[in-house]
């Protein structure tokens, strides 16, 4: 409003024109206090908080008071008038003139007058903004002040609390009414008053959208989430203003306070024109209306809110926790922070002492001592600092800013104090009177410091006159009061205090405004200093130097907790949940005071120290094992189960119990002051010890330079190191604070949870621990994910924590950002200043380890991601300080390596342009990305490049992106060679584009801490890599917690190897990978199943003789519903489930492998059928004389029966007269066919081998001992070896390689005694000898790998053999003796190959006994196929077979039956067969259907049958088992099945087993009716003959039952079809009710076998072996490349017969242990060169596929067998396992085979 304005609404009579009435009492008033009107009809100090109303104001600045015209002789409240905008701003004069408001006497009753529809219309917004009237200040017009404390410019208004007495004073002694009278009117005006000033609070919050916040308040936890971006160019609308300020604040952008804001209504747009009066006019009416100001002015127009109003606003809106924030970033962004503040409800005065509680500030003083400067720093928690404390206050209304002065003294480029010239300040300031601002100038120990020591400036802003409390506290308080005054004369209204002031013995400083003489000492201690015609850097020069001189005697000090004395005034810490949290932290703290913190972290937080070290040490070491590994191993585990028994005894100190109670059992607020006192008062702790070390750490590291600038290279140097080393040590034992306890807490848990529970802590529920841990990280306290202090990530705590994170929130998908860099580069500040976190940040206490928070995604933008939260984990930097050479390497590669793989997104973190700096890093970072892309996981990754100087500059940029990118491509060529990779660039390593995924970022300060602001830019580079990262973000799915879980895991546990690439194991993939074999077993029974039925069917057509060829066509459209149903199920999995990234890099594999076994399938059953095609033309001519031979025995029974009519009287003659013509009969129907012999199979067996050249006396000695049948399973093959062929025989003795390490390919000789081979020798796992055997000083002949080359040779020649054999054609052909001929050759010529390799020969024994094992193998087969081509081509058989089916229907005519009778029971003989045959093959394919889905051996994947097969075989304990498994992993298998089948079919499901055979029965039963109807009605229907009847019925059989024809001639006579019918059924009654009965071991005779159909689904698998133990890998796809061999867990060697080279000791290792030890091998018989464990990928193609990793956990089922069959294993390999001191360790002798089932489940569950 202009000045004119404001003049016009004094004569107004409108509502406002009463306010400042025109009555000469008023004005009198007025004059008296040099024309000061002030006009403040609703500002009343609302806590004073918030609002930051310039202080001072200049000239005549009117005060904008709640003047009620004292004059008023009626003394009436209603005089006091509503002068807000509401009132103002819409209506023009007029309105206001017609408003019957006038006469209302309600307070509020002129905001909302009857003129509402012309206000609306006016503004639609309703703004409920103050106006104030300010008609008597000349110099308004001119300045147009911005608000700076509480001083207007000009007229600039000033709005004051009621609390004023001055203007009361002033205008009361006019009243000539009573006493009482200005009593009441004082009453009724403060009441009033405070009305005013409550609505005007009301309408700034509701401006300001935080109507609702003053009951529900803002808290930390509405701004730690991720919301939408802060659009920096784009102004905010008012409703959203109080959120932009936060937003940007938390983004340290101290610009927060200077949000131009954008106007939402068109009435109110600043842009509109000014208003042009169109009317004509004379000059000296053009000269009027310029004179008249208040002439169409734009009445309408807004004030816009004032910035310290916002910013106190939402102070006021905020939960203490909320503010304790927001005064942090204050603080941080070098603001000056509310001291005291009008509570605006109550208007008591508060000290929010609470929110400085964070706030630490570090400065350095400079003293001079022996003629040179000495710098000490200083840091302490602010609310501890005792400093000197300057007050600034003003009396009365001045042209002169306040604090714009205040800023020079502080920081003059940057505006600590908020004042009147500051962008968007306006004359209308609510919440600011009366509250006293702090801040704290810091110097730096520079020589341009303003002062030599830290002093804290105190502001209280508005009229001091007007607010006597606060006045008094902070000049009580101060060391010097400053006073700021329009005039010093003895007539002034201030006069009186400022002779107060002068008199007190507090030095005071007086700054006059219309005085321009220059600083002068009244008198000690009291100067006064003019102010007149004097620029401001002279007057802030002089007041420095007055200041300073003043400080430098001796002076009062000041400290924030004092402010808890002051009496009056709440001082928020004194509330009672604050204290309670307070009173609860101090328990704990009153045991830790008086003690130093290595002390206390000793004394009573004893876990995760000494015994945490250790415990993380002897871990590591199990990765590094040597000499007896296994038994070393057991030793280290045995420590390692000692610790937390030790952890345990320890961990019941007084402080923790303490803790963890209230932690359990405090209400969610007071756990929160609870947390963060303990948290103050232990940094509190530490902060004298830590800044002492830190200041001679500094000290020594100085000397350390200056020695090495000087290439001093004497023990001095040497020595100043180590002292830097001990204070390093130092240093790190100091540090002390909220997460140590919480890293106690973890370490408790872990200890206890390993020990199973079995102890138990006094009354501590240890249990408990995740669940309280886990709440305070769904509340955002950050959680510390890896031990700083160890180098440790505690899995076992961290897993449990995850698991209570996912149990209260569920398994949400969250976003990993990892961010990784170089030590103190601003990593935690990044991340706080993006996210609101509350990472700890100083440069004495950098991060330590790495901590992990969770980030909600909030709800307006939930939409555009995929998951629910952004889990930000911070690192400790790269390169730190306190490590040194190669240890600084290693944990640098392994804490890239783990945040990296941690993270979905990985931010780089560089700081500065030190190009060596910069590549030390980025080599860390690409070797991380390399091993990443090795082990298939791919994060993204962003460059941060912080503190460039000139990121403006785009060129540069250019320069510098091109550079970094030369830089990345160079170390990923270096890195490519130490990780083995091919990679040329770093693009391919990981996707990266230069352009878009590097940020230059502004240095954060912008100037010289510690009193330098943040750079705005800094904040701009934070919000624009926010974008980024969502933006790529919203492309990712993330991961679930439960998978984030995993992932910790399988990256630590990797990281524990050094080999990380080889020794990854990603638990989830795998878990992903073994669901989806199960899926794919699934999927392939579904084929298979469908082909079966398929088969059957065609089968039964082609015996029926109604199919002679099957079209590959037919078979893939009759497969094709199912095989479409399968890829859609297929697609269907890949698309939907959960895990679908995961699962997409097997998807092609699977496709392919689903489509390959399809196609297998087909083929296969095509050739199946081919075979049956084939046989059947093959019995044609046979075929044919079956029907002719049937023919003529069914016309020869007939006539026999009516020859012998009534001769023979009973059943036995009859038989005689049958028997005796029968064989004549066969004669004369086979006369012209040869039999076919039986295999005489031992005969010819004899034979061959003796035609090979071998003497009849040694293959009859090995037949009759019988030891060829097992000869696959000999341990020891020496027996079977001759000598003759053994170089160097007995000569000489090769030693065996001792410690590789000193002893690499060296030859000695002497012999080796047991004693000495654990002391030196070598162990050779898997291949042991060199080029020349050696004489084994046991006797034995053949090393460990030379009998497993003969094993070799006998499985190989065995499924040779088999593989020749089922080529041949015995079942349509016969056997020959050739066959035989042939196995025999080929083997002879094997052993002649093996032995021409080898350096001995085999004797003639072992030929013999392989031969016969062979023939052996093959004789099964042989045999039952020989029968199955006899039964279907020999005459003399087939006619013999039919003798009971002739003997029937002779006997059936010889009694009398029709043609129909016997034609009935004949079609019932021949079905009966068919019947049996149909239903035994469908019940075995449907008990094979049941077993597969509900067996649990069967219904899972490949693994899941090796866990059940050992199960078995440890029930039975049956070491011919384990043999056989070890040996033959596969036959065993199939005896596993076979045997499981038999059981559950005869045993434990025999009722399920049956009722499946009466289900296929009832179906057969149910189709032989339906064809029996069928047929007779249709040959009734065409009065078809019997034939016609036979062929119909058989047709009608479809593909389930095979029927050969009869031949109908014999019963020609037959007219009564329904009779036939009846006679048929009759006699299938009993066919159906006998096969009801059947015998379910029947199915064995018949194609389909129940255990057959499972052998092949489940055994068509992987059966490769571990190199090492012979382990068989557990993949359900045969050919799984590219993917590795791999087995949850491998064996002890002893099982596998692995020994010591040249002795007879079996070893006991794992090679799950070896791999992570530093033991060697030799990777084959005839290599030098030894390999070590590390690297035994390197060692040859049987090597490089398999996946062997360390494993920590006891394999108790193989350490069990050991221990178990020891005798039996010594005896099977001839060999020993040394004794008790050196052998099995004592501990794998506790484990019972209870123990060895239960480790299979737990070994398993992956």
């Amino acid at each position: 409003m202009t000045e004119g304005l404001m003049e016009e609404s004094v004569k107004d009579t409108s509502p406002t024109s009463q306010t400042v009435s025109t009555e000469t009492k008023e004005l009198e008033e007025l004059e008296e206090n040099s024309a000061e009107i002030k006009c403040d009809p609703v500002n009343e100090p609302d806590e004073g908080e918030h609002s930051e109303k310039n202080d001072e104001n200049t000239g005549g600045e009117s005060e904008i008071t709640s003047v009620s015209s004292a004059s008023n002789e009626k003394g009436e409240a209603d005089e006091v008038k509503d002068v807000s905008n509401e009132s103002s701003s819409k209506m023009t004069e007029g309105l206001m003139e017609e408003s019957d408001a006038v006469k209302d006497t309600s307070p509020t009753s002129q905001t909302v007058s009857t003129a509402t529809k012309e206000l609306d219309m006016l503004e639609e917004s309703a703004a409920n903004s103050v106006v104030k009237c300010d008609p008597g200040d000349e110099s308004c017009d001119g300045e147009q002040s911005k608000n700076d404390d509480s001083t207007t410019v000009g007229g600039e208004s000033e709005n004051k609390p009621v609390q004023s007495a001055t203007t009361d004073e002033g205008s009361s002694d006019k009243d000539t009414s009573g006493k009482n009278k200005e009593q009441s009117l004082k009453i009724s005006e403060e009441i009033n008053k405070k009305k005013e000033y409550q609505r005007e609070t009301e309408t700034l919050f509701a401006r300001l959208h935080l109507q609702d916040k003053q009951q529900q308040k803002l808290t930390p936890a509405d701004f730690l989430k991720i919301g939408p971006p802060v659009k920096q160019d784009h102004d905010p609308s008012e409703k959203d203003l109080a959120h932009t300020f936060l937003q940007r604040l938390m983004m340290l952008d101290y610009r927060a306070r200077y949000i131009p804001v954008r106007q939402d209504s068109p009435e109110v747009s600043h842009s509109k024109p000014d208003p042009v009066s169109d009317t004509v006019e004379t000059d000296d009416d053009d000269l009027d209306v310029l004179l008249n100001s208040s002439a169409d002015s734009d009445q309408s127009e807004q004030t816009h809110v004032h910035p310290m109003d916002v910013q106190m606003a939402v102070f006021h809106c905020s939960d203490s926790f909320f503010k304790q924030n927001m005064i942090a970033k204050l603080s941080q962004c070098q603001y000056a922070l509310p001291l005291l503040v009008s509570d605006p409800v109550t208007m008591d005065i508060d000290c929010p002492l609470w929110t400085f509680r964070q706030i630490r500030k570090t400065w350095k003083i400079t003293e001079i001592k022996d003629n040179s400067n000495i710098v000490t720093m200083k840091s302490f928690p602010i609310c501890k600092a005792e400093t000197p404390m300057v007050s600034f206050l003003r009396l009365g209304s001045l042209s002169l800013s306040k604090s714009q002065l205040m800023n020079t003294l502080i920081n003059d480029r940057h505006n600590t104090f908020f004042h009147r010239n500051c962008p968007g300040s306006t004359k209308s300031r609510h919440l600011m009177d009366g509250v006293a601002e702090i801040a704290w100038y810091c110097p730096a120990g520079k020589p341009n410091d303003a002062f030599t020591d830290c002093i804290a400036f105190c502001n209280l802003h508005g009229d001091a006159l007007s607010f006597e409390k606060q006045r008094d506290i902070v000049t009580e308080k101060s060391s010097v009061n400053v006073v700021l005054v329009p005039s010093l004369k003895k007539g002034d209204t201030h006069f009186a205090l400022i002779s107060d002031f002068y008199r007190s013995p507090k030095p005071l400083i007086i700054l006059i405004v219309d005085d321009d003489c220059g600083a002068v000492e009244t008198k000690r201690g009291k100067h006064k200093i003019g102010l007149k015609d004097r620029s401001q850097s002279n007057i802030s020069e002089e007041l420095k130097k007055v200041i300073g001189k003043i400080l430098s005697g001796p002076h009062a000090s000041f400290q924030l907790e004092t402010m808890t004395e002051v009496s009056g005034i709440r001082v928020d810490e004194n509330d009672k949940v604050c204290q309670k949290g307070k009173s609860d932290a101090m328990k704990i703290v009153n045991f830790l005071q008086e003690m130093g913190v290595s002390k206390i972290k000793n004394e009573f937080f004893p876990c995760h120290g000494k015994l945490r070290h250790k415990w993380c040490r002897i871990n590591k070491e199990l990765y590094h094992l040597k000499g007896h590994i296994e038994k070393e191993k057991s030793q280290k585990q045995q420590e390692l189960m000692q610790i937390p028994q030790d952890q345990c005894t320890a961990s019941c100190s007084k402080p923790m119990k303490l803790f963890i109670e209230s932690l359990a059992s405090l209400p969610t607020i007071d756990k929160k002051y609870f947390l963060k006192w303990t948290q103050i008062l232990i940094d509190a702790l530490s902060t004298d010890d830590l800044t002492s070390i830190l200041q001679s750490y500094d000290e020594k590291w100085s000397e350390v330079l200056d020695l090495k600038k000087k290439h001093d290279k004497s023990d001095l140097l040497r020595n100043k190191q180590t002292e830097l080393d001990q204070i390093s040590t130092k240093l790190q034992s100091a540090t002390f604070g909220l997460e140590h306890i919480f890293r106690e807490m973890g370490q408790i848990y872990e200890a206890h949870a390993s020990l199973h529970g079995q102890t138990m802590i006094e009354q501590t529920d240890w249990s408990k621990y995740p669940e309280l841990a886990a709440e305070l990280m769904i509340s955002g306290y950050p959680m510390e994910l890896m031990d700083g202090d160890a180098g440790h990530v505690p899995l076992t705590w961290i897993s449990s924590l995850l698991d209570e994170v996912i149990k209260k929130l569920g398994d949400k998908r969250v976003f990993v950002l990892s961010v990784l860099g170089v030590q103190s580069s601003g990593k935690s500040t990044m991340l706080n200043a993006m996210f609101g976190l509350q990472f700890a940040v100083s440069a004495g206490r950098c991060t330590k380890g790495a901590f992990m928070q969770l980030v909600k995604v909030s709800e307006e933008i939930k939409e555009d991601f995929q998951f629910d939260y952004v889990l930000v984990v911070d690192t400790e930097g790269l390169r730190a300080l306190e490590l040194e050479g190669n240890a600084t390497l290693h944990h640098d590669n392994e804490l890239a390596t783990f945040v990296v793989g941690l993270g979905n997104m990985t931010l780089i973190n560089i700081f500065g342009e030190n190009p060596a700096e910069m590549q030390d890093v980025l080599q860390i970072v690409v070797q991380a990305f390399m091993r990443m892309k090795k082990v298939k996981l791919s994060p993204s990754c962003v460059f941060v490049h912080q503190n460039v100087t000139d990121i403006a500059a785009a060129e540069k940029n250019m320069d510098g992106k091109r550079r970094l990118q030369e830089k990345l491509d160079q170390m990923a060529k270096l890195a490519a060679k130490e990780e083995v990779s091919d990679a040329e660039c770093f693009s391919d390593v990981i996707a990266f584009d230069v352009q878009k995924d590097v940020k230059y970022f502004a240095q954060l300060w912008e100037g010289s801490p510690p009193m330098a602001p943040p750079n705005p830019g800094y904040s701009e580079s934070i919000q624009e890599l926010k974008t980024i990262i969502l933006s790529k973000a919203s492309q990712s799915a993330g991961i679930t917690l439960s998978q984030f879980k995993s992932k910790i895991h399988d990256l630590w546990n990797a990281l524990l190897n050094e080999n990380f690439v080889f020794s990854f194991k990603n638990t989830l993939e795998i878990a992903v990978y073994r669901k989806l074999e199960v899926q794919y077993g699934n999927w392939t029974w579904a084929l298979r199943s469908n082909m079966l039925t398929i088969e059957n069917g065609l089968y039964t057509r082609i015996e029926n003789g109604n199919l002679d060829m099957v079209e590959l066509n037919y078979l893939h459209k009759e497969m094709s519903k199912t095989y479409g149903e399968i890829k859609k199920a297929m697609t269907t999995y890949f698309d939907d489930d959960r895990d679908k990234e995961m699962l997409v890099q097997w998807r092609g594999q699977f496709e392919n492998k689903i489509k390959e076994f399809h196609d297998e399938q087909v083929r296969g059953v095509k050739r199946k059928l081919d075979e049956v095609i084939q046989q059947k033309n093959a019995c044609k001519k046979l075929d044919e004389k079956k029907t002719e031979f049937e023919n003529k025995l069914l016309q020869k029974s007939k006539e026999l029966a009516h020859q012998l009519k009534d001769k023979a009287k009973d059943e036995e003659e009859l038989k005689k007269h049958f028997n005796s013509v029968w064989s004549g009969w066969v004669r004369e129907l086979t006369a012209d066919t040869k039999p076919i012999k039986d295999i005489n199979y031992e005969e010819d067996q004899s034979k061959i081998i003796q035609e090979l050249g071998f003497e009849w006396s040694l293959i009859d000695e090995s037949k009759n001992s019988g030891i060829y049948t097992k000869i696959s399973q000999v341990g020891d093959y020496d027996y079977y070896v001759t000598l003759t062929k053994h170089r160097e025989l007995c000569d000489t003795s090769h030693q065996s390689q001792g410690d590789e390490r000193e002893n690499k390919n060296k030859k000695g000789q002497g012999n080796y005694s047991l004693s000495t081979v654990w002391v030196s020798l070598k162990k050779i796992i898997g291949i042991v000898s060199t080029p020349q055997v050696e004489k084994h000083t046991s006797g034995r002949f053949l090393s460990y790998e030379e009998q497993q080359l003969i094993r070799s040779l006998i499985d190989d020649v065995e499924q040779q053999t088999i593989d020749i054999i089922k080529k041949k054609p015995v079942a349509a052909r016969g056997y020959s003796l050739t066959y035989l001929q042939e196995v025999a050759n080929n083997v002879k010529e094997k052993v002649t190959e093996f032995e021409s390799k080898s350096n001995y020969a085999l004797k003639k024994e072992f030929t013999v006994d392989l031969i016969l094992y062979v023939f052996h193998r093959a004789e099964s087969w042989l045999s039952d196929s020989h029968k199955k081509f006899k039964g279907n081509n020999d005459a003399l058989s087939y006619v013999e077979s039919k003798k009971i089916q002739y003997y029937n229907i002779f006997s059936s005519f010889f009694k009398g039956n029709s043609s129909a009778v016997v034609l009935g029971e004949l079609m019932c003989e021949k079905l009966k067969v068919s019947i049996v045959e149909a239903v035994c093959n469908k019940t075995a394919m449907d008990l094979a259907g049941e077993m597969r889905c509900t067996f649990p051996a069967f219904s899972g994947n490949r693994l899941n049958l090796e866990k059940h097969l050992l199960k078995s075989l440890a029930e039975k304990e049956d070491f011919k088992g384990f043999i056989t498994y070890i040996r033959h992993p596969r036959k065993q298998a199939e005896a596993f099945i076979k045997e499981e089948v038999k059981k559950y079919i005869f045993t434990d499901n025999k009722d399920k087993a049956r009722n499946i055979l009466k289900k296929n029965v009832e179906d057969i039963k149910n189709l032989l009716s339906r064809a029996l109807f069928a047929a007779t009605e249709k040959v009734k229907k065409r009065r078809g003959d019997p034939d016609m009847w036979v062929k119909e019925f058989s047709t009608l059989l479809k593909d389930q039952l095979t029927f050969n024809t009869i031949c109908c001639q014999n019963f020609s006579d037959i007219n009564n079809f329904d009779f036939l019918k009846e006679e048929t059924e009759k006699g299938l009654v009993s066919v159906i009710k006998e096969m009801s009965s059947l015998s379910l071991d029947k199915m064995k005779e018949f194609r389909m076998k129940p255990d057959q159909i499972l052998i092949d689904q489940l055994c068509n698998c992987c059966w490769v072996t571990c190199p090492f133990c012979a382990a068989v890998c557990t993949n359900t796809l045969k050919d799984h490349s590219p993917d590795d061999h791999s087995v949850p867990f491998h064996r002890s060697a002893a099982v596998n017969g692995v020994h010591y080279r040249n002795t007879e000791i079996l070893s006991v290792d794992f090679c799950t242990t070896n791999v992570a030890s530093d033991g060697s091998f030799y990777p084959d018989r005839d290599s030098e060169k030894l390999i070590p464990f590390k690297q035994y990928r390197t060692a040859g193609p049987r090597f490089a596929n398999w996946r062997i990793t360390l494993d920590e956990s006891e394999i108790k089922y193989w350490t069990w067998f050991v221990c178990r069959f020891q005798k039996q294993l010594e005896d099977h390999y001839r060999l020993k396992i040394q004794g008790d001191g050196d052998g099995i360790p004592s501990k794998w002798k506790k484990h019972s085979k209870k123990d060895a089932i239960k480790s299979l489940d737990e070994m398993f569950k992956l």
